[in-house]
This record gives C-alpha cells, sequence and structure tokens, in this order.
C-alpha cells in the first residue's frame, strides 16, 4: 500500500505549530499515541515493580511489555534487553563491567566515525586499566569505514571492537555483519552503537552477529531513554557495581535505581506506532488508539512498516539530495555508498550557525554542529565546528523537502 505520510503527520501535534523538522537525528518528535502512554502511566496507580497489589502488577507490567517491545523490534531476546537513562549512560555503565575482565597488553578498538559515546568510554575504560586502544580511520572522501581497515588492527589480544551501525553525522552504514565476524575470529566482542540506525532501518541481531546493540528511543518516535540489547548469556557474564540490596538477576543488575515507567510505556507505543507504518491508511484517527493490528505478529508488522519507511525515506531522499548537490557553494559531506537519509553539508563562506539561523527564520529546523561526533568531524576536516545536518523522519513530507531547498537557494544566492 501506498505510504500515507498525511495520516502520518496527523498523528504528530507537533507538527501543528508548523515547522519542517529536519532535526530528527537529534531526536524526533513524538506522535500522540506515545504522549498519550506516557501521561497514562504517569497518572495511573502505580507502585515499584510487585506481584501483591493492582499497582505493583501495573509496574511490572509495563516493564515486561517494553522488553517484548524492544526485543521484536531488534530481533533480540527480550530477557537480553536493558533499560537505561540514555544510550550514553548505559555505554558508560557496562563499559566499565567489562574493564574488569581487561588488562595491560589487551586491546579495545574503537573508529573515528564514530559518535563520542561510543569513544569515549572505551577509551576512559581502557586507560583505568592499562588496555591499549587501537583506532580505525575512515576515507574523509567517501565516508567509506571498510571491514579491512579495522581487520588491520586486530590482534589475538583485541578484547572489543566498538563500531557503528550508521554514522549520526554523514549517514555512513558500515559492514556491520563483516565486522562482526572479524571480531569473534580473533575472540573479541563486537559493540554496535545501533542508536541513529535503528531509526531508519529494520533491525535482526542475530542475523546481524553483533553482541550487543545500543539503541534510543527518543529517536525513533519514543522518549528519552536508552536501551542496550545482548544475549542473556552474555550479561550474566558481566558484573556491575551495584547496590548489596538490589537483585543480581539479568538484565534488572544493570538497571541501577527504579526504572522510569512511563517512559518505558512511551517506548512500547513508540514501537507499536512504528509496527504501524505496515499500513498508514490504517492508522487510525488522531487523538484515539492505534486500531487493532491484526493476525500478523508485531516482528512482522516492523519489518512491513520498517520496509515502508525506508522507502518513503528513499523518495524524499531522492529529491532532496541531487538539488542539494547542485546548489552553488553546498558541499555535502555525506558520500558512502550505504547511508542513512541524512545529509550533512557546508556552505562556502557561511558558519554552519549562520545557516542554521537562516533556516530557522524561514520555519525550517536544521541544526548545525558535530553533534558529538567530534572525532569524524576533525577527521573530515570541518574541526569542532562540524556542519548543517539534515536528516528525514517519518512524517518528512515533499513540502518539507521543497521549503528546505528553498530555502537554501535564498541562503547560498
Amino acid at each position: 500500500m501506498p505510504y500515507d505520510v498525511d495520516a502520518v503527520r496527523a498523528r504528530f501535534p507537533a507538527l501543528a505549530e508548523g515547522a519542517a523538522h529536519f532535526d530528527g537525528p537529534g531526536g524526533s518528535q513524538v506522535p500522540d499515541v506515545v504522549g498519550r502512554a506516557v501521561a497514562d502511566t504517569l497518572t495511573s496507580a502505580i507502585s515499584n515493580r510487585g506481584t501483591v497489589t493492582p499497582s505493583e502488577r501495573r509496574a511490572e507490567a509495563v516493564v515486561t511489555d517494553a522488553r517484548n517491545a524492544l526485543g521484536d523490534l531488534l530481533g533480540a531476546d527480550p530477557r537480553g534487553i536493558v533499560f537505561g537513562r540514555s544510550a550514553t549512560q548505559l555505554t558508560y555503565d557496562l563499559s566499565r563491567a567489562l574493564a574488569k575482565q581487561w588488562g595491560p597488553g589487551d586491546e579495545v578498538v574503537v573508529t573515528r566515525l564514530d559518535h563520542d559515546s561510543n569513544i569515549r568510554p572505551w577509551v576512559q575504560a581502557a586507560e583505568a586499566v592499562g588496555a591499549t586502544v587501537r583506532w580505525v580511520d575512515f576515507d574523509p572522501v567517501t565516508g567509506e569505514l571498510s571491514a579491512e581497515a579495522v581487520a588491520d588492527v586486530l590482534s589475538e589480544r583485541t578484547r572489543l571492537v566498538a563500531t557503528t551501525a550508521a554514522s549520526n553525522l554523514i549517514g555512513t552504514r558500515p559492514p556491520v555483519c563483516r565486522i562482526a565476524d572479524l571480531a569473534h575470529e580473533v575472540g573479541a566482542l563486537h559493540w554496535v552503537d545501533g542508536v541513529h540506525a535503528t531509526a531508519h532501518a529494520s533491525v535482526d541481531l542475530p542475523a546481524l552477529r553483533a553482541d550487543v546493540w545500543t539503541c534510543s528511543p527518543y529517536k525513533f518516535l519514543g522518549p528519552h531513554c536508552g536501551v542496550v540489547a545482548a544475549s542473556p548469556e552474555l550479561l550474566e557474564g558481566l558484573h556491575p557495581d551495584k547496590l548489596l540490596p538490589s537483585t543480581d538477576a539479568v538484565p534488572e543488575r544493570f538497571e541501577l535505581g527504579t526504572l522510569p515507567y512511563e517512559l518505558l510505556a512511551g517506548s512500547t507505543a513508540a514501537v507499536d506506532f512504528l509496527a504501524a507504518l505496515a499500513d498508514t491508511d490504517a492508522l487510525g484517527e488522531p487523538g484515539h488508539p492505534l486500531p487493532d493490528a491484526g493476525h500478523d505478529t508485531r516482528r512482522e508488522r516492523l519489518v512491513a512498516g520498517m520496509k515502508a519507511l525506508h522507502a518513503h525515506e528513499q523518495a524524499l531522499l531522492d529529491v532532496l539530495e541531487p538539488a542539494l548537490r547542485d546548489l552553488p557553494g553546498v558541499t555535502v559531506h555525506s558520500n558512502a555508498a550505504k547511508r542513512t537519509p541524512t545529509l550533512l553539508f557546508s556552505v562556502d563562506g557561511r558558519d554552519p550557525q549562520e545557516v542554521r539561523s537562516a533556516l530557522a527564520e524561514r520555519g525550517v529546523n536544521a541544526p548545525a554542529g558535530n553533534f558529538y561526533a567530534i572525532e569524524c568531524s576533525r577527521h573530515l576536516g570541518l574541526g569542532d565546528a562540524g556542519a548543517v545536518r539534515v536528516g528525514l523522519a517519518p512524517y518528512s513530507s515533499q513540502d518539507d523537502v521543497a521549503r528546505l531547498l528553498d530555502g537554501l537557494r535564498e541562503v547560498t544566492r
């Protein structure tokens, strides 16, 4: 069925403000059902998790539902889904737990393509135990991170390889499966930052062969929290610092303190909305619950929904990208063969923040900076200032693209 972007947009109250949002890579707008799930959970009778009172059981159900939802989204075992404040926080926490198994002579691999949240925690954890950090560069012209470049730094002393599934700055999607195989050949774990990738492509953790996958629901229509997905068996072998009376069960041993039940409920609603993109004609009326899902499993609907989303975003990108590249004085830095619908560009003689402000005056939200991918920005020759980034989302429309291009034509004239 055709992707009905008007039906999708009708479920996003924030769009009534009128801006054309290209800031999704930093955090997407939220559909009404997600906001309602958060509000309903906050205002319901709810307690700490348990089985005795209705409010305890409600909290338990929220957590169970969220683990199942993220398991369906990522093709992962729900028993290996860990929730935290952010992907950055979870990476820091688990890096310290993993580093307890490292020592002098051990090696950790990071890349200059990554967001700093998949670099600095590993660098600092390695330094704390005397391990060595090996750096992998990407091609600054093509934006490609090759498996061969990763293979060149691996050895029998490699303990962990940290790579992104998609660059949040330039959209590059490295060969995750091949890198995972290379890491496993030397006995290392493969940790994948999937924060940017999860919003744009169907994820199947076993098929990707990655050991750990991180993501953030607020990048794919949900509330602000973070997720780690791994096998329960892998998590059983890690022992984070925790409070004495807190449970040692997996995955709870990694979830420090009481979970934010309202954010987990919102995350479940976001996953359900992504599944509904498989049939946008049946999204239902704004302000109402999503219609009955039918007979297909949520996992099946998610795979179909992400396929429909990819086709929608690609159609818009096919209009946006060539027009952007044709603008005088514009340099596009997103050049990899396989990418998300995310474009980083600069305008000759114009500070990126100046371009951002000029677009904002025209009702177009297109932020500028290095977006915490500071090593990537520097390697591209953009320094810490970075450039302007535009990203497509489920609610992006042809009108949005036209407004962006019209604004840039005025800016570059």
